[in-house]
C-alpha cells in the first residue's frame, strides 16, 4: 500500500475541478428540490392527493419508486430525487475509479509509477479512497442541506447515507470491472450495463405494486436506498448491505490485481486477424464503435419496453380514481394523461441518447491522446475524413438508438391496446423528434474537440446541465430563460409535433459541427 497517499493527492489534483462540480451539483439539486417541493405541496391536502396518485400509478412507481411518507416534506424529497441522486452518484463513482485505474494503465502511466516506490495495491486503493470519499462527502453535505431546510436530522442522515451507499457500491463495481479488460471503455461499459440492470430491476419491482415481485428491488443497489425509507422508518440497518457489497467487491478487486500483469486484464484481449481488412476511416470507426452502438440500442430498447408496459396503467389510474379523474378531465381526460406520460418518457430517452452521442464523438479525443490518430493521419486519410467518419457514425447512431427506444415503447404499448399499426409509427416519431436536440449537444462536444481540445470534458458538464434543467427545472421553479438553455426545452411535446423548432435545432447543430470541423483542421494534434 506504500505510496497510496501520494496517489490520492495526485488524483485530487487532477480532478480539482471535476469533483467539486459533482459535489455542488448533487448537493445543490437536493436543497433546491426541497425548497421547490415545499412551495408546490405546502398543504396536507395536496400531499395526500400526490401520495394517492403516485402509489396508484405504475408509471410513477417505475420512474421514481413508491412514496412511503407523503405527509412529510422529507418523504416527498426522497421520492422525487432519491432514484436520480443514486443514479448520478453511481455515474460519478464509475468515471472516477476507471479514470484513475484502467485508463491510467491503458495510457502506460501506471507502469511508470509502478517503477518507483509504489505498492502493488496503491493505484487501486487511491482510486477507491477518492471515489468512496467523495461519495461520503456528498452524502454528508446532502444531510446537512436537508437539516438546514428544517427537516428531521435522522431522516436527513438516512437519505444522505443511502445516496453515499450507492456511490460506494459502484466504486466497488468499477474497481472490479477495471480488472477485467485492457480497455477503459469496456470497463465503463460493463459497469454502466450493471447500473442499467439494477435500475431496471428496481423499476420492475416497484412498478408491479404491492401484489407484484417487490423482492426484485432487494437485488438493486438503488432499490436498497428505497428500503432505507428515509423520513419514514429510517431503517439504517439496510445500509449494512451496500457496505458488505462494497467491501466484497474491493476485496476481490485487490486480489485480482495481484493475479495479473500491469496493463493487462483478467481476460486476455483477442488477437486481431493475421491480415488487416479495414481500408477506410469509416470502416475503422465502425470497428471501434459498433459494440457501443449495439449495447446502447439494446439497453434503450429494454427501457422502452419497460415504460411501454406501464403506459396503460396511467389511463387506468384515472379511471379508478374519481377524484383524480375530475382533475385530469380538465386537461383532456385519460388520453391526455397518457400523452403527457409519453411526452415525458420520450424526452428522458432523448436525454439518455445524448450521452451516447457525446461518448461516441469523444472517441476522437481518446484516439488522439492515445497517439493512434497520428498514424492514421500519416496515410492519405484527410483530417476531414477522419473526423467525419466518427461524427457521421455518432449522428446516425443516435438515430438508431432513439429508434430502438421508440420501437420498444410502441411495440409493447401497441400490443397492449391492440392497435400496433397506429401506435408503433407514433412512438417512433415521438422518439426521433428528440434527435435534433441531442445533435446540438453532440455539436458542442465536437466544437470543444476541434477548438478547445483540453476542455472536451466540459461536454459532460453540458449534458449534466441539460439533464437537470429538463428533468428538474420546472420543479425547481427556474425562470424560463434558464430552462431555455437546454436544447430539449425547445423540442415540441408529443403529440403536438411542429417542425419549426426542430429545423432551428438542426441548424444550430450543423453550425456547431462545422465549427468543430474547421477548428480541428487548424490546430496541432495532442494539444
Amino acid at each position: 500500500m506504500i505510496g497510496t497517499w501520494q496517489l490520492v493527492r495526485l488524483a485530487l489534483r487532477r480532478d480539482r475541478v471535476l469533483l467539486p462540480v459533482w459535489v455542488l451539483f448533487l448537493v445543490g439539486v437536493t436543497y433546491s428540490t426541497t425548497t421547490a417541493l415545499e412551495e408546490l405541496y405546502g398543504s396536507q391536502e395536496s400531499r395526500a392527493l400526490l401520495g394517492l396518485t403516485a402509489n396508484a400509478n405504475s408509471a410513477f412507481l417505475a420512474m421514481l419508486g413508491p412514496l412511503h411518507d407523503w405527509s412529510s416534506l422529507g418523504g416527498l424529497v426522497v421520492w422525487r430525487w432519491g432514484v436520480f441522486s443514486g443514479l448520478f452518484i453511481a455515474v460519478m463513482a464509475m468515471l472516477v475509479v476507471t479514470r484513475h485505474t484502467r485508463a491510467e494503465e491503458e495510457a502506460g502511466r501506471t507502469e511508470l509509477i509502478s517503477a518507483t516506490v509504489v505498492g502493488r495495491h496503491a493505484p487501486l486503493a487511491a482510486a477507491v479512497v477518492v471515489a468512496g470519499g467523495t461519495s461520503l462527502l456528498i452524502g454528508l453535505l446532502q444531510a446537512l442541506a436537508l437539516i438546514g431546510a428544517d427537516l428531521a436530522p435522522a431522516g436527513a442522515f438516512a437519505f444522505g447515507l443511502s445516496t453515499a451507499s450507492v456511490g460506494l457500491v459502484f466504486t466497488g463495481v468499477s474497481a472490479f470491472t477495471a480488472q477485467l479488460s485492457e480497455n477503459s471503455r469496456v470497463s465503463n461499459a460493463v459497469a454502466g450495463g450493471f447500473l442499467g440492470v439494477t435500475y431496471l430491476l428496481r423499476a420492475a419491482g416497484d412498478a408491479a405494486g404491492e401484489s407484484g415481485p417487490r423482492w426484485l428491488t432487494w437485488f438493486s443497489p438503488i432499490g436498497w436506498t428505497e428500503q432505507v425509507r428515509s423520513f419514514g422508518d429510517d431503517r439504517f440497518w439496510v445500509l449494512l448491505i451496500p457496505l458488505v457489497a462494497f467491501a466484497g467487491l474491493v476485496g476481490v478487486s485487490a486480489y485480482v490485481v495481484t493475479r495479473r500483469d500491469v496493463g493487462l486484464g483478467l481476460f486476455a484481449a483477442r488477437p486481431g486477424p493475421a491480415r488487416g481488412s479495414i481500408g477506410s476511416p469509416s470502416g475503422l470507426a465502425w470497428r471501434l464503435q459498433k459494440g457501443s452502438l449495439i449495447g446502447w440500442s439494446t439497453a434503450l430498447f429494454g427501457v422502452g419496453v419497460i415504460y411501454g408496459s406501464v403506459a396503460q396503467a396511467v389511463g387506468q389510474m384515472v379511471r379508478d380514481n374519481p377524484a383524480l379523474g375530475q382533475v385530469v378531465q380538465r386537461i383532456g381526460g385519460a388520453d391526455a394523461m397518457v400523452d403527457a406520460f409519453f411526452a415525458t418518457v420520450t424526452q428522458l430517452l432523448g436525454l439518455i441518447s445524448s450521452i451516447y452521442l457525446v461518448q461516441a464523438l469523444l472517441r476522437l479525443r481518446s484516439e488522439e491522446t492515445s497517439f493512434r490518430a497520428e498514424p492514421v493521419l500519416a496515410t492519405p486519410v484527410s483530417r476531414w475524413g477522419w473526423v467525419a467518419s466518427h461524427a457521421v457514425f455518432a449522428l446516425v447512431g443516435g438515430a438508431v438508438v432513439l429508434a430502438s427506444a421508440g420501437l420498444g415503447l410502441g411495440l409493447v404499448h401497441g400490443l397492449q391496446i391492440d392497435d400496433l399499426g397506429a401506435v408503433l409509427p407514433r412512438m417512433l416519431g415521438a422518439a426521433l423528434v428528440q434527435l435534433p436536440a441531442a445533435w446540438v449537444l453532440a455539436g458542442v462536444a465536437l466544437l470543444l474537440f476541434g477548438v478547445f481540445p483540453r476542455l472536451t470534458g466540459v461536454s459532460w458538464a453540458v449534458v449534466s446541465v441539460s439533464l437537470v434543467l429538463t428533468l428538474l427545472g420546472p420543479t425547481l421553479g427556474l425562470d424560463q430563460w434558464v430552462l431555455d438553455v437546454s436544447p430539449f426545452t425547445h423540442v415540441p411535446k408529443y403529440p403536438d409535433i411542429t417542425f419549426g423548432p426542430l429545423a432551428w435545432l438542426t441548424a444550430v447543430a450543423v453550425l456547431l459541427l462545422v465549427a468543430g470541423f474547421a477548428g480541428f483542421r487548424r490546430r496541432d494534434l495532442t494539444t
